[in-house]
Order: C-alpha cells, then sequence, then structure tokens
C-alpha cells in the first residue's frame, strides 16, 4: 500500500464565475502589467494562429509557474514573520496544479511534436527564472501579470470554443483524464472540457485581481504618518508606483 493518496485529483466546474470582465490597469504597476501580457498575447497569435490546442499546451505550462513560485514565497514569508498565510499558501498551489492538469489534459488532446515539446522546456526556463524575480521583488506586479494573463486565457478559450461550435474544429471525445479531474460524464467531448477550462482561469483571473487588492489594502492599512513609514511600508509605497 502507497503512503499517500493515489486517487486522482477532482475538481467542480463553476457555472456561475463571470467570463467576460476586465480590470482596467490604474497604476504604472498596472500598465507595466498589462502591456507585458499583451506583448505576450502578440507573439502566441503569430505562431499558434488557430491552432488552440498547440498553444494551450506551451501556455499552460507557462500558466503553471505561477502559482508554485508564489506559494513558495507567501510559505518562506508565513515561516519568517511567524504568522497565518490567511489561505493564500492553499490557495496558490492549488492554481499550480489546476494549470497542471490543463497541460496534462491538452497534450492528450494535441499530441505536441517534439519542437513544441522543446517549446515547452525553454518557456518554462525563461518563464520560472522571470517570474522569479518578479515575486521577489514586486509581489503586487506579478499578480497583476496573472491576472492579466488570465483574462487572455479567457478569451483564447473563447475563441477556441466559438471554432468548436462553428464545426472547424472537431468535438472529440474528452480524454479520461479530464472527465476524471472535473468529473464530466463518460461521454463529455472537447467542447465540456474547454468549458470547464476557461471557468479555471476565470477563477484564476479574479483571484489574482483580488490578491493585488488585499497587497493594496495592507500596504494602506501599515502606512503610518510620513516621516514614520518603516521598511515595509516604503516597500509598499513603491510596490504601488
Amino acid at each position: 500500500m502507497k503512503p499517500f493518496d493515489a486517487k486522482p485529483l477532482i475538481r467542480q466546474t463553476n457555472p456561475d464565475v463571470l467570463i467576460e470582465t476586465h480590470v482596467a490597469p490604474q497604476s504604472r504597476s498596472d500598465r507595466v502589467a498589462f502591456a507585458f501580457v499583451k506583448l505576450l498575447r502578440f507573439f502566441a497569435d503569430r505562431f499558434f494562429n488557430k491552432r488552440y490546442g498547440h498553444r494551450a499546451v506551451v501556455l499552460e505550462t507557462v500558466a503553471a509557474v505561477p502559482g508554485m513560485v508564489g506559494g513558495l514565497w507567501q510559505h518562506l514569508n508565513a515561516l519568517r514573520s511567524m504568522r497565518d498565510d490567511e489561505g493564500w499558501i492553499r490557495t496558490l498551489l492549488d492554481e499550480a496544479e489546476n494549470e497542471r492538469m490543463h497541460l496534462m489534459t491538452f497534450i492528450e488532446i494535441a499530441k505536441p511534436n517534439a519542437f513544441e515539446r522543446f517549446l515547452v522546456i525553454a518557456a518554462q526556463l525563461i518563464f520560472y527564472n522571470f517570474y522569479f524575480f518578479l515575486y521577489l521583488l514586486a509581489p503586487r506586479t506579478a499578480h497583476r501579470v496573472v491576472a492579466y494573463f488570465e483574462e487572455e486565457a479567457v478569451f483564447s478559450y473563447t475563441q477556441y470554443l466559438a471554432e468548436v461550435d462553428a464545426g472547424r474544429l472537431e468535438n472529440v471525445p474528452a480524454p479520461q483524464i479530464a472527465i476524471d479531474y472535473w468529473q464530466l460524464p463518460q461521454d463529455a467531448r472537447l467542447r465540456d472540457v474547454i468549458i470547464a477550462v476557461r471557468a479555471d482561469e476565470a477563477e484564476h483571473r479574479d483571484v489574482n485581481h483580488y490578491f493585488v487588492n488585499e497587497i493594496d489594502r495592507r500596504a494602506d492599512a501599515g502606512r503610518e504618518p510620513k516621516g514614520k513609514q518603516g521598511l515595509d511600508d516604503v516597500k509598499g509605497d513603491l510596490e504601488r508606483v
């Protein structure tokens, strides 16, 4: 008997999550995050065009990085400061695991070739190191990057769904790994998978926008009168620039 639970992970699709929503950039940090994500979107559109399954394989590899990096830093910060993490660690690690399951699902659907598998390795290597230092130096910006990244993911999966509904992409049977994970019917199709994944991305979008608001709230609550700010408050101010 294994000393751990080897049963497949399960997740329920949230049918009530708001799909079409956008948080407009307000600060310089927001605008930098938004511009960076739009730049990534530009290159993804040019490279993958309408090969949405292949796009998902590469981009979900990148999307699985922030939750793990953020969860690690929140874990270490909670240990250093000897305080409760208020659920951030669990939420971020769940996000990372969820994105990994997206990847496992679309590997079964898109069947990536050797070059695309190389892209997965290269993208992960570059993005992990970039995001690690971004989260270390500017966690507020890091969470906003993820939130805008997820906004784009929701839009991409909506386009993917439209292609399937129009008959331009085959509505193939859902992989068993997706059926088990999202507890879908045994006769579920690709369309059901896309809807489930899009709902996940919408949840991650909302959570990361919330994290930004919470970082701002903590910075405002901890700010002391001018001339008496501590190091943490100064860092908070810099984060909001």
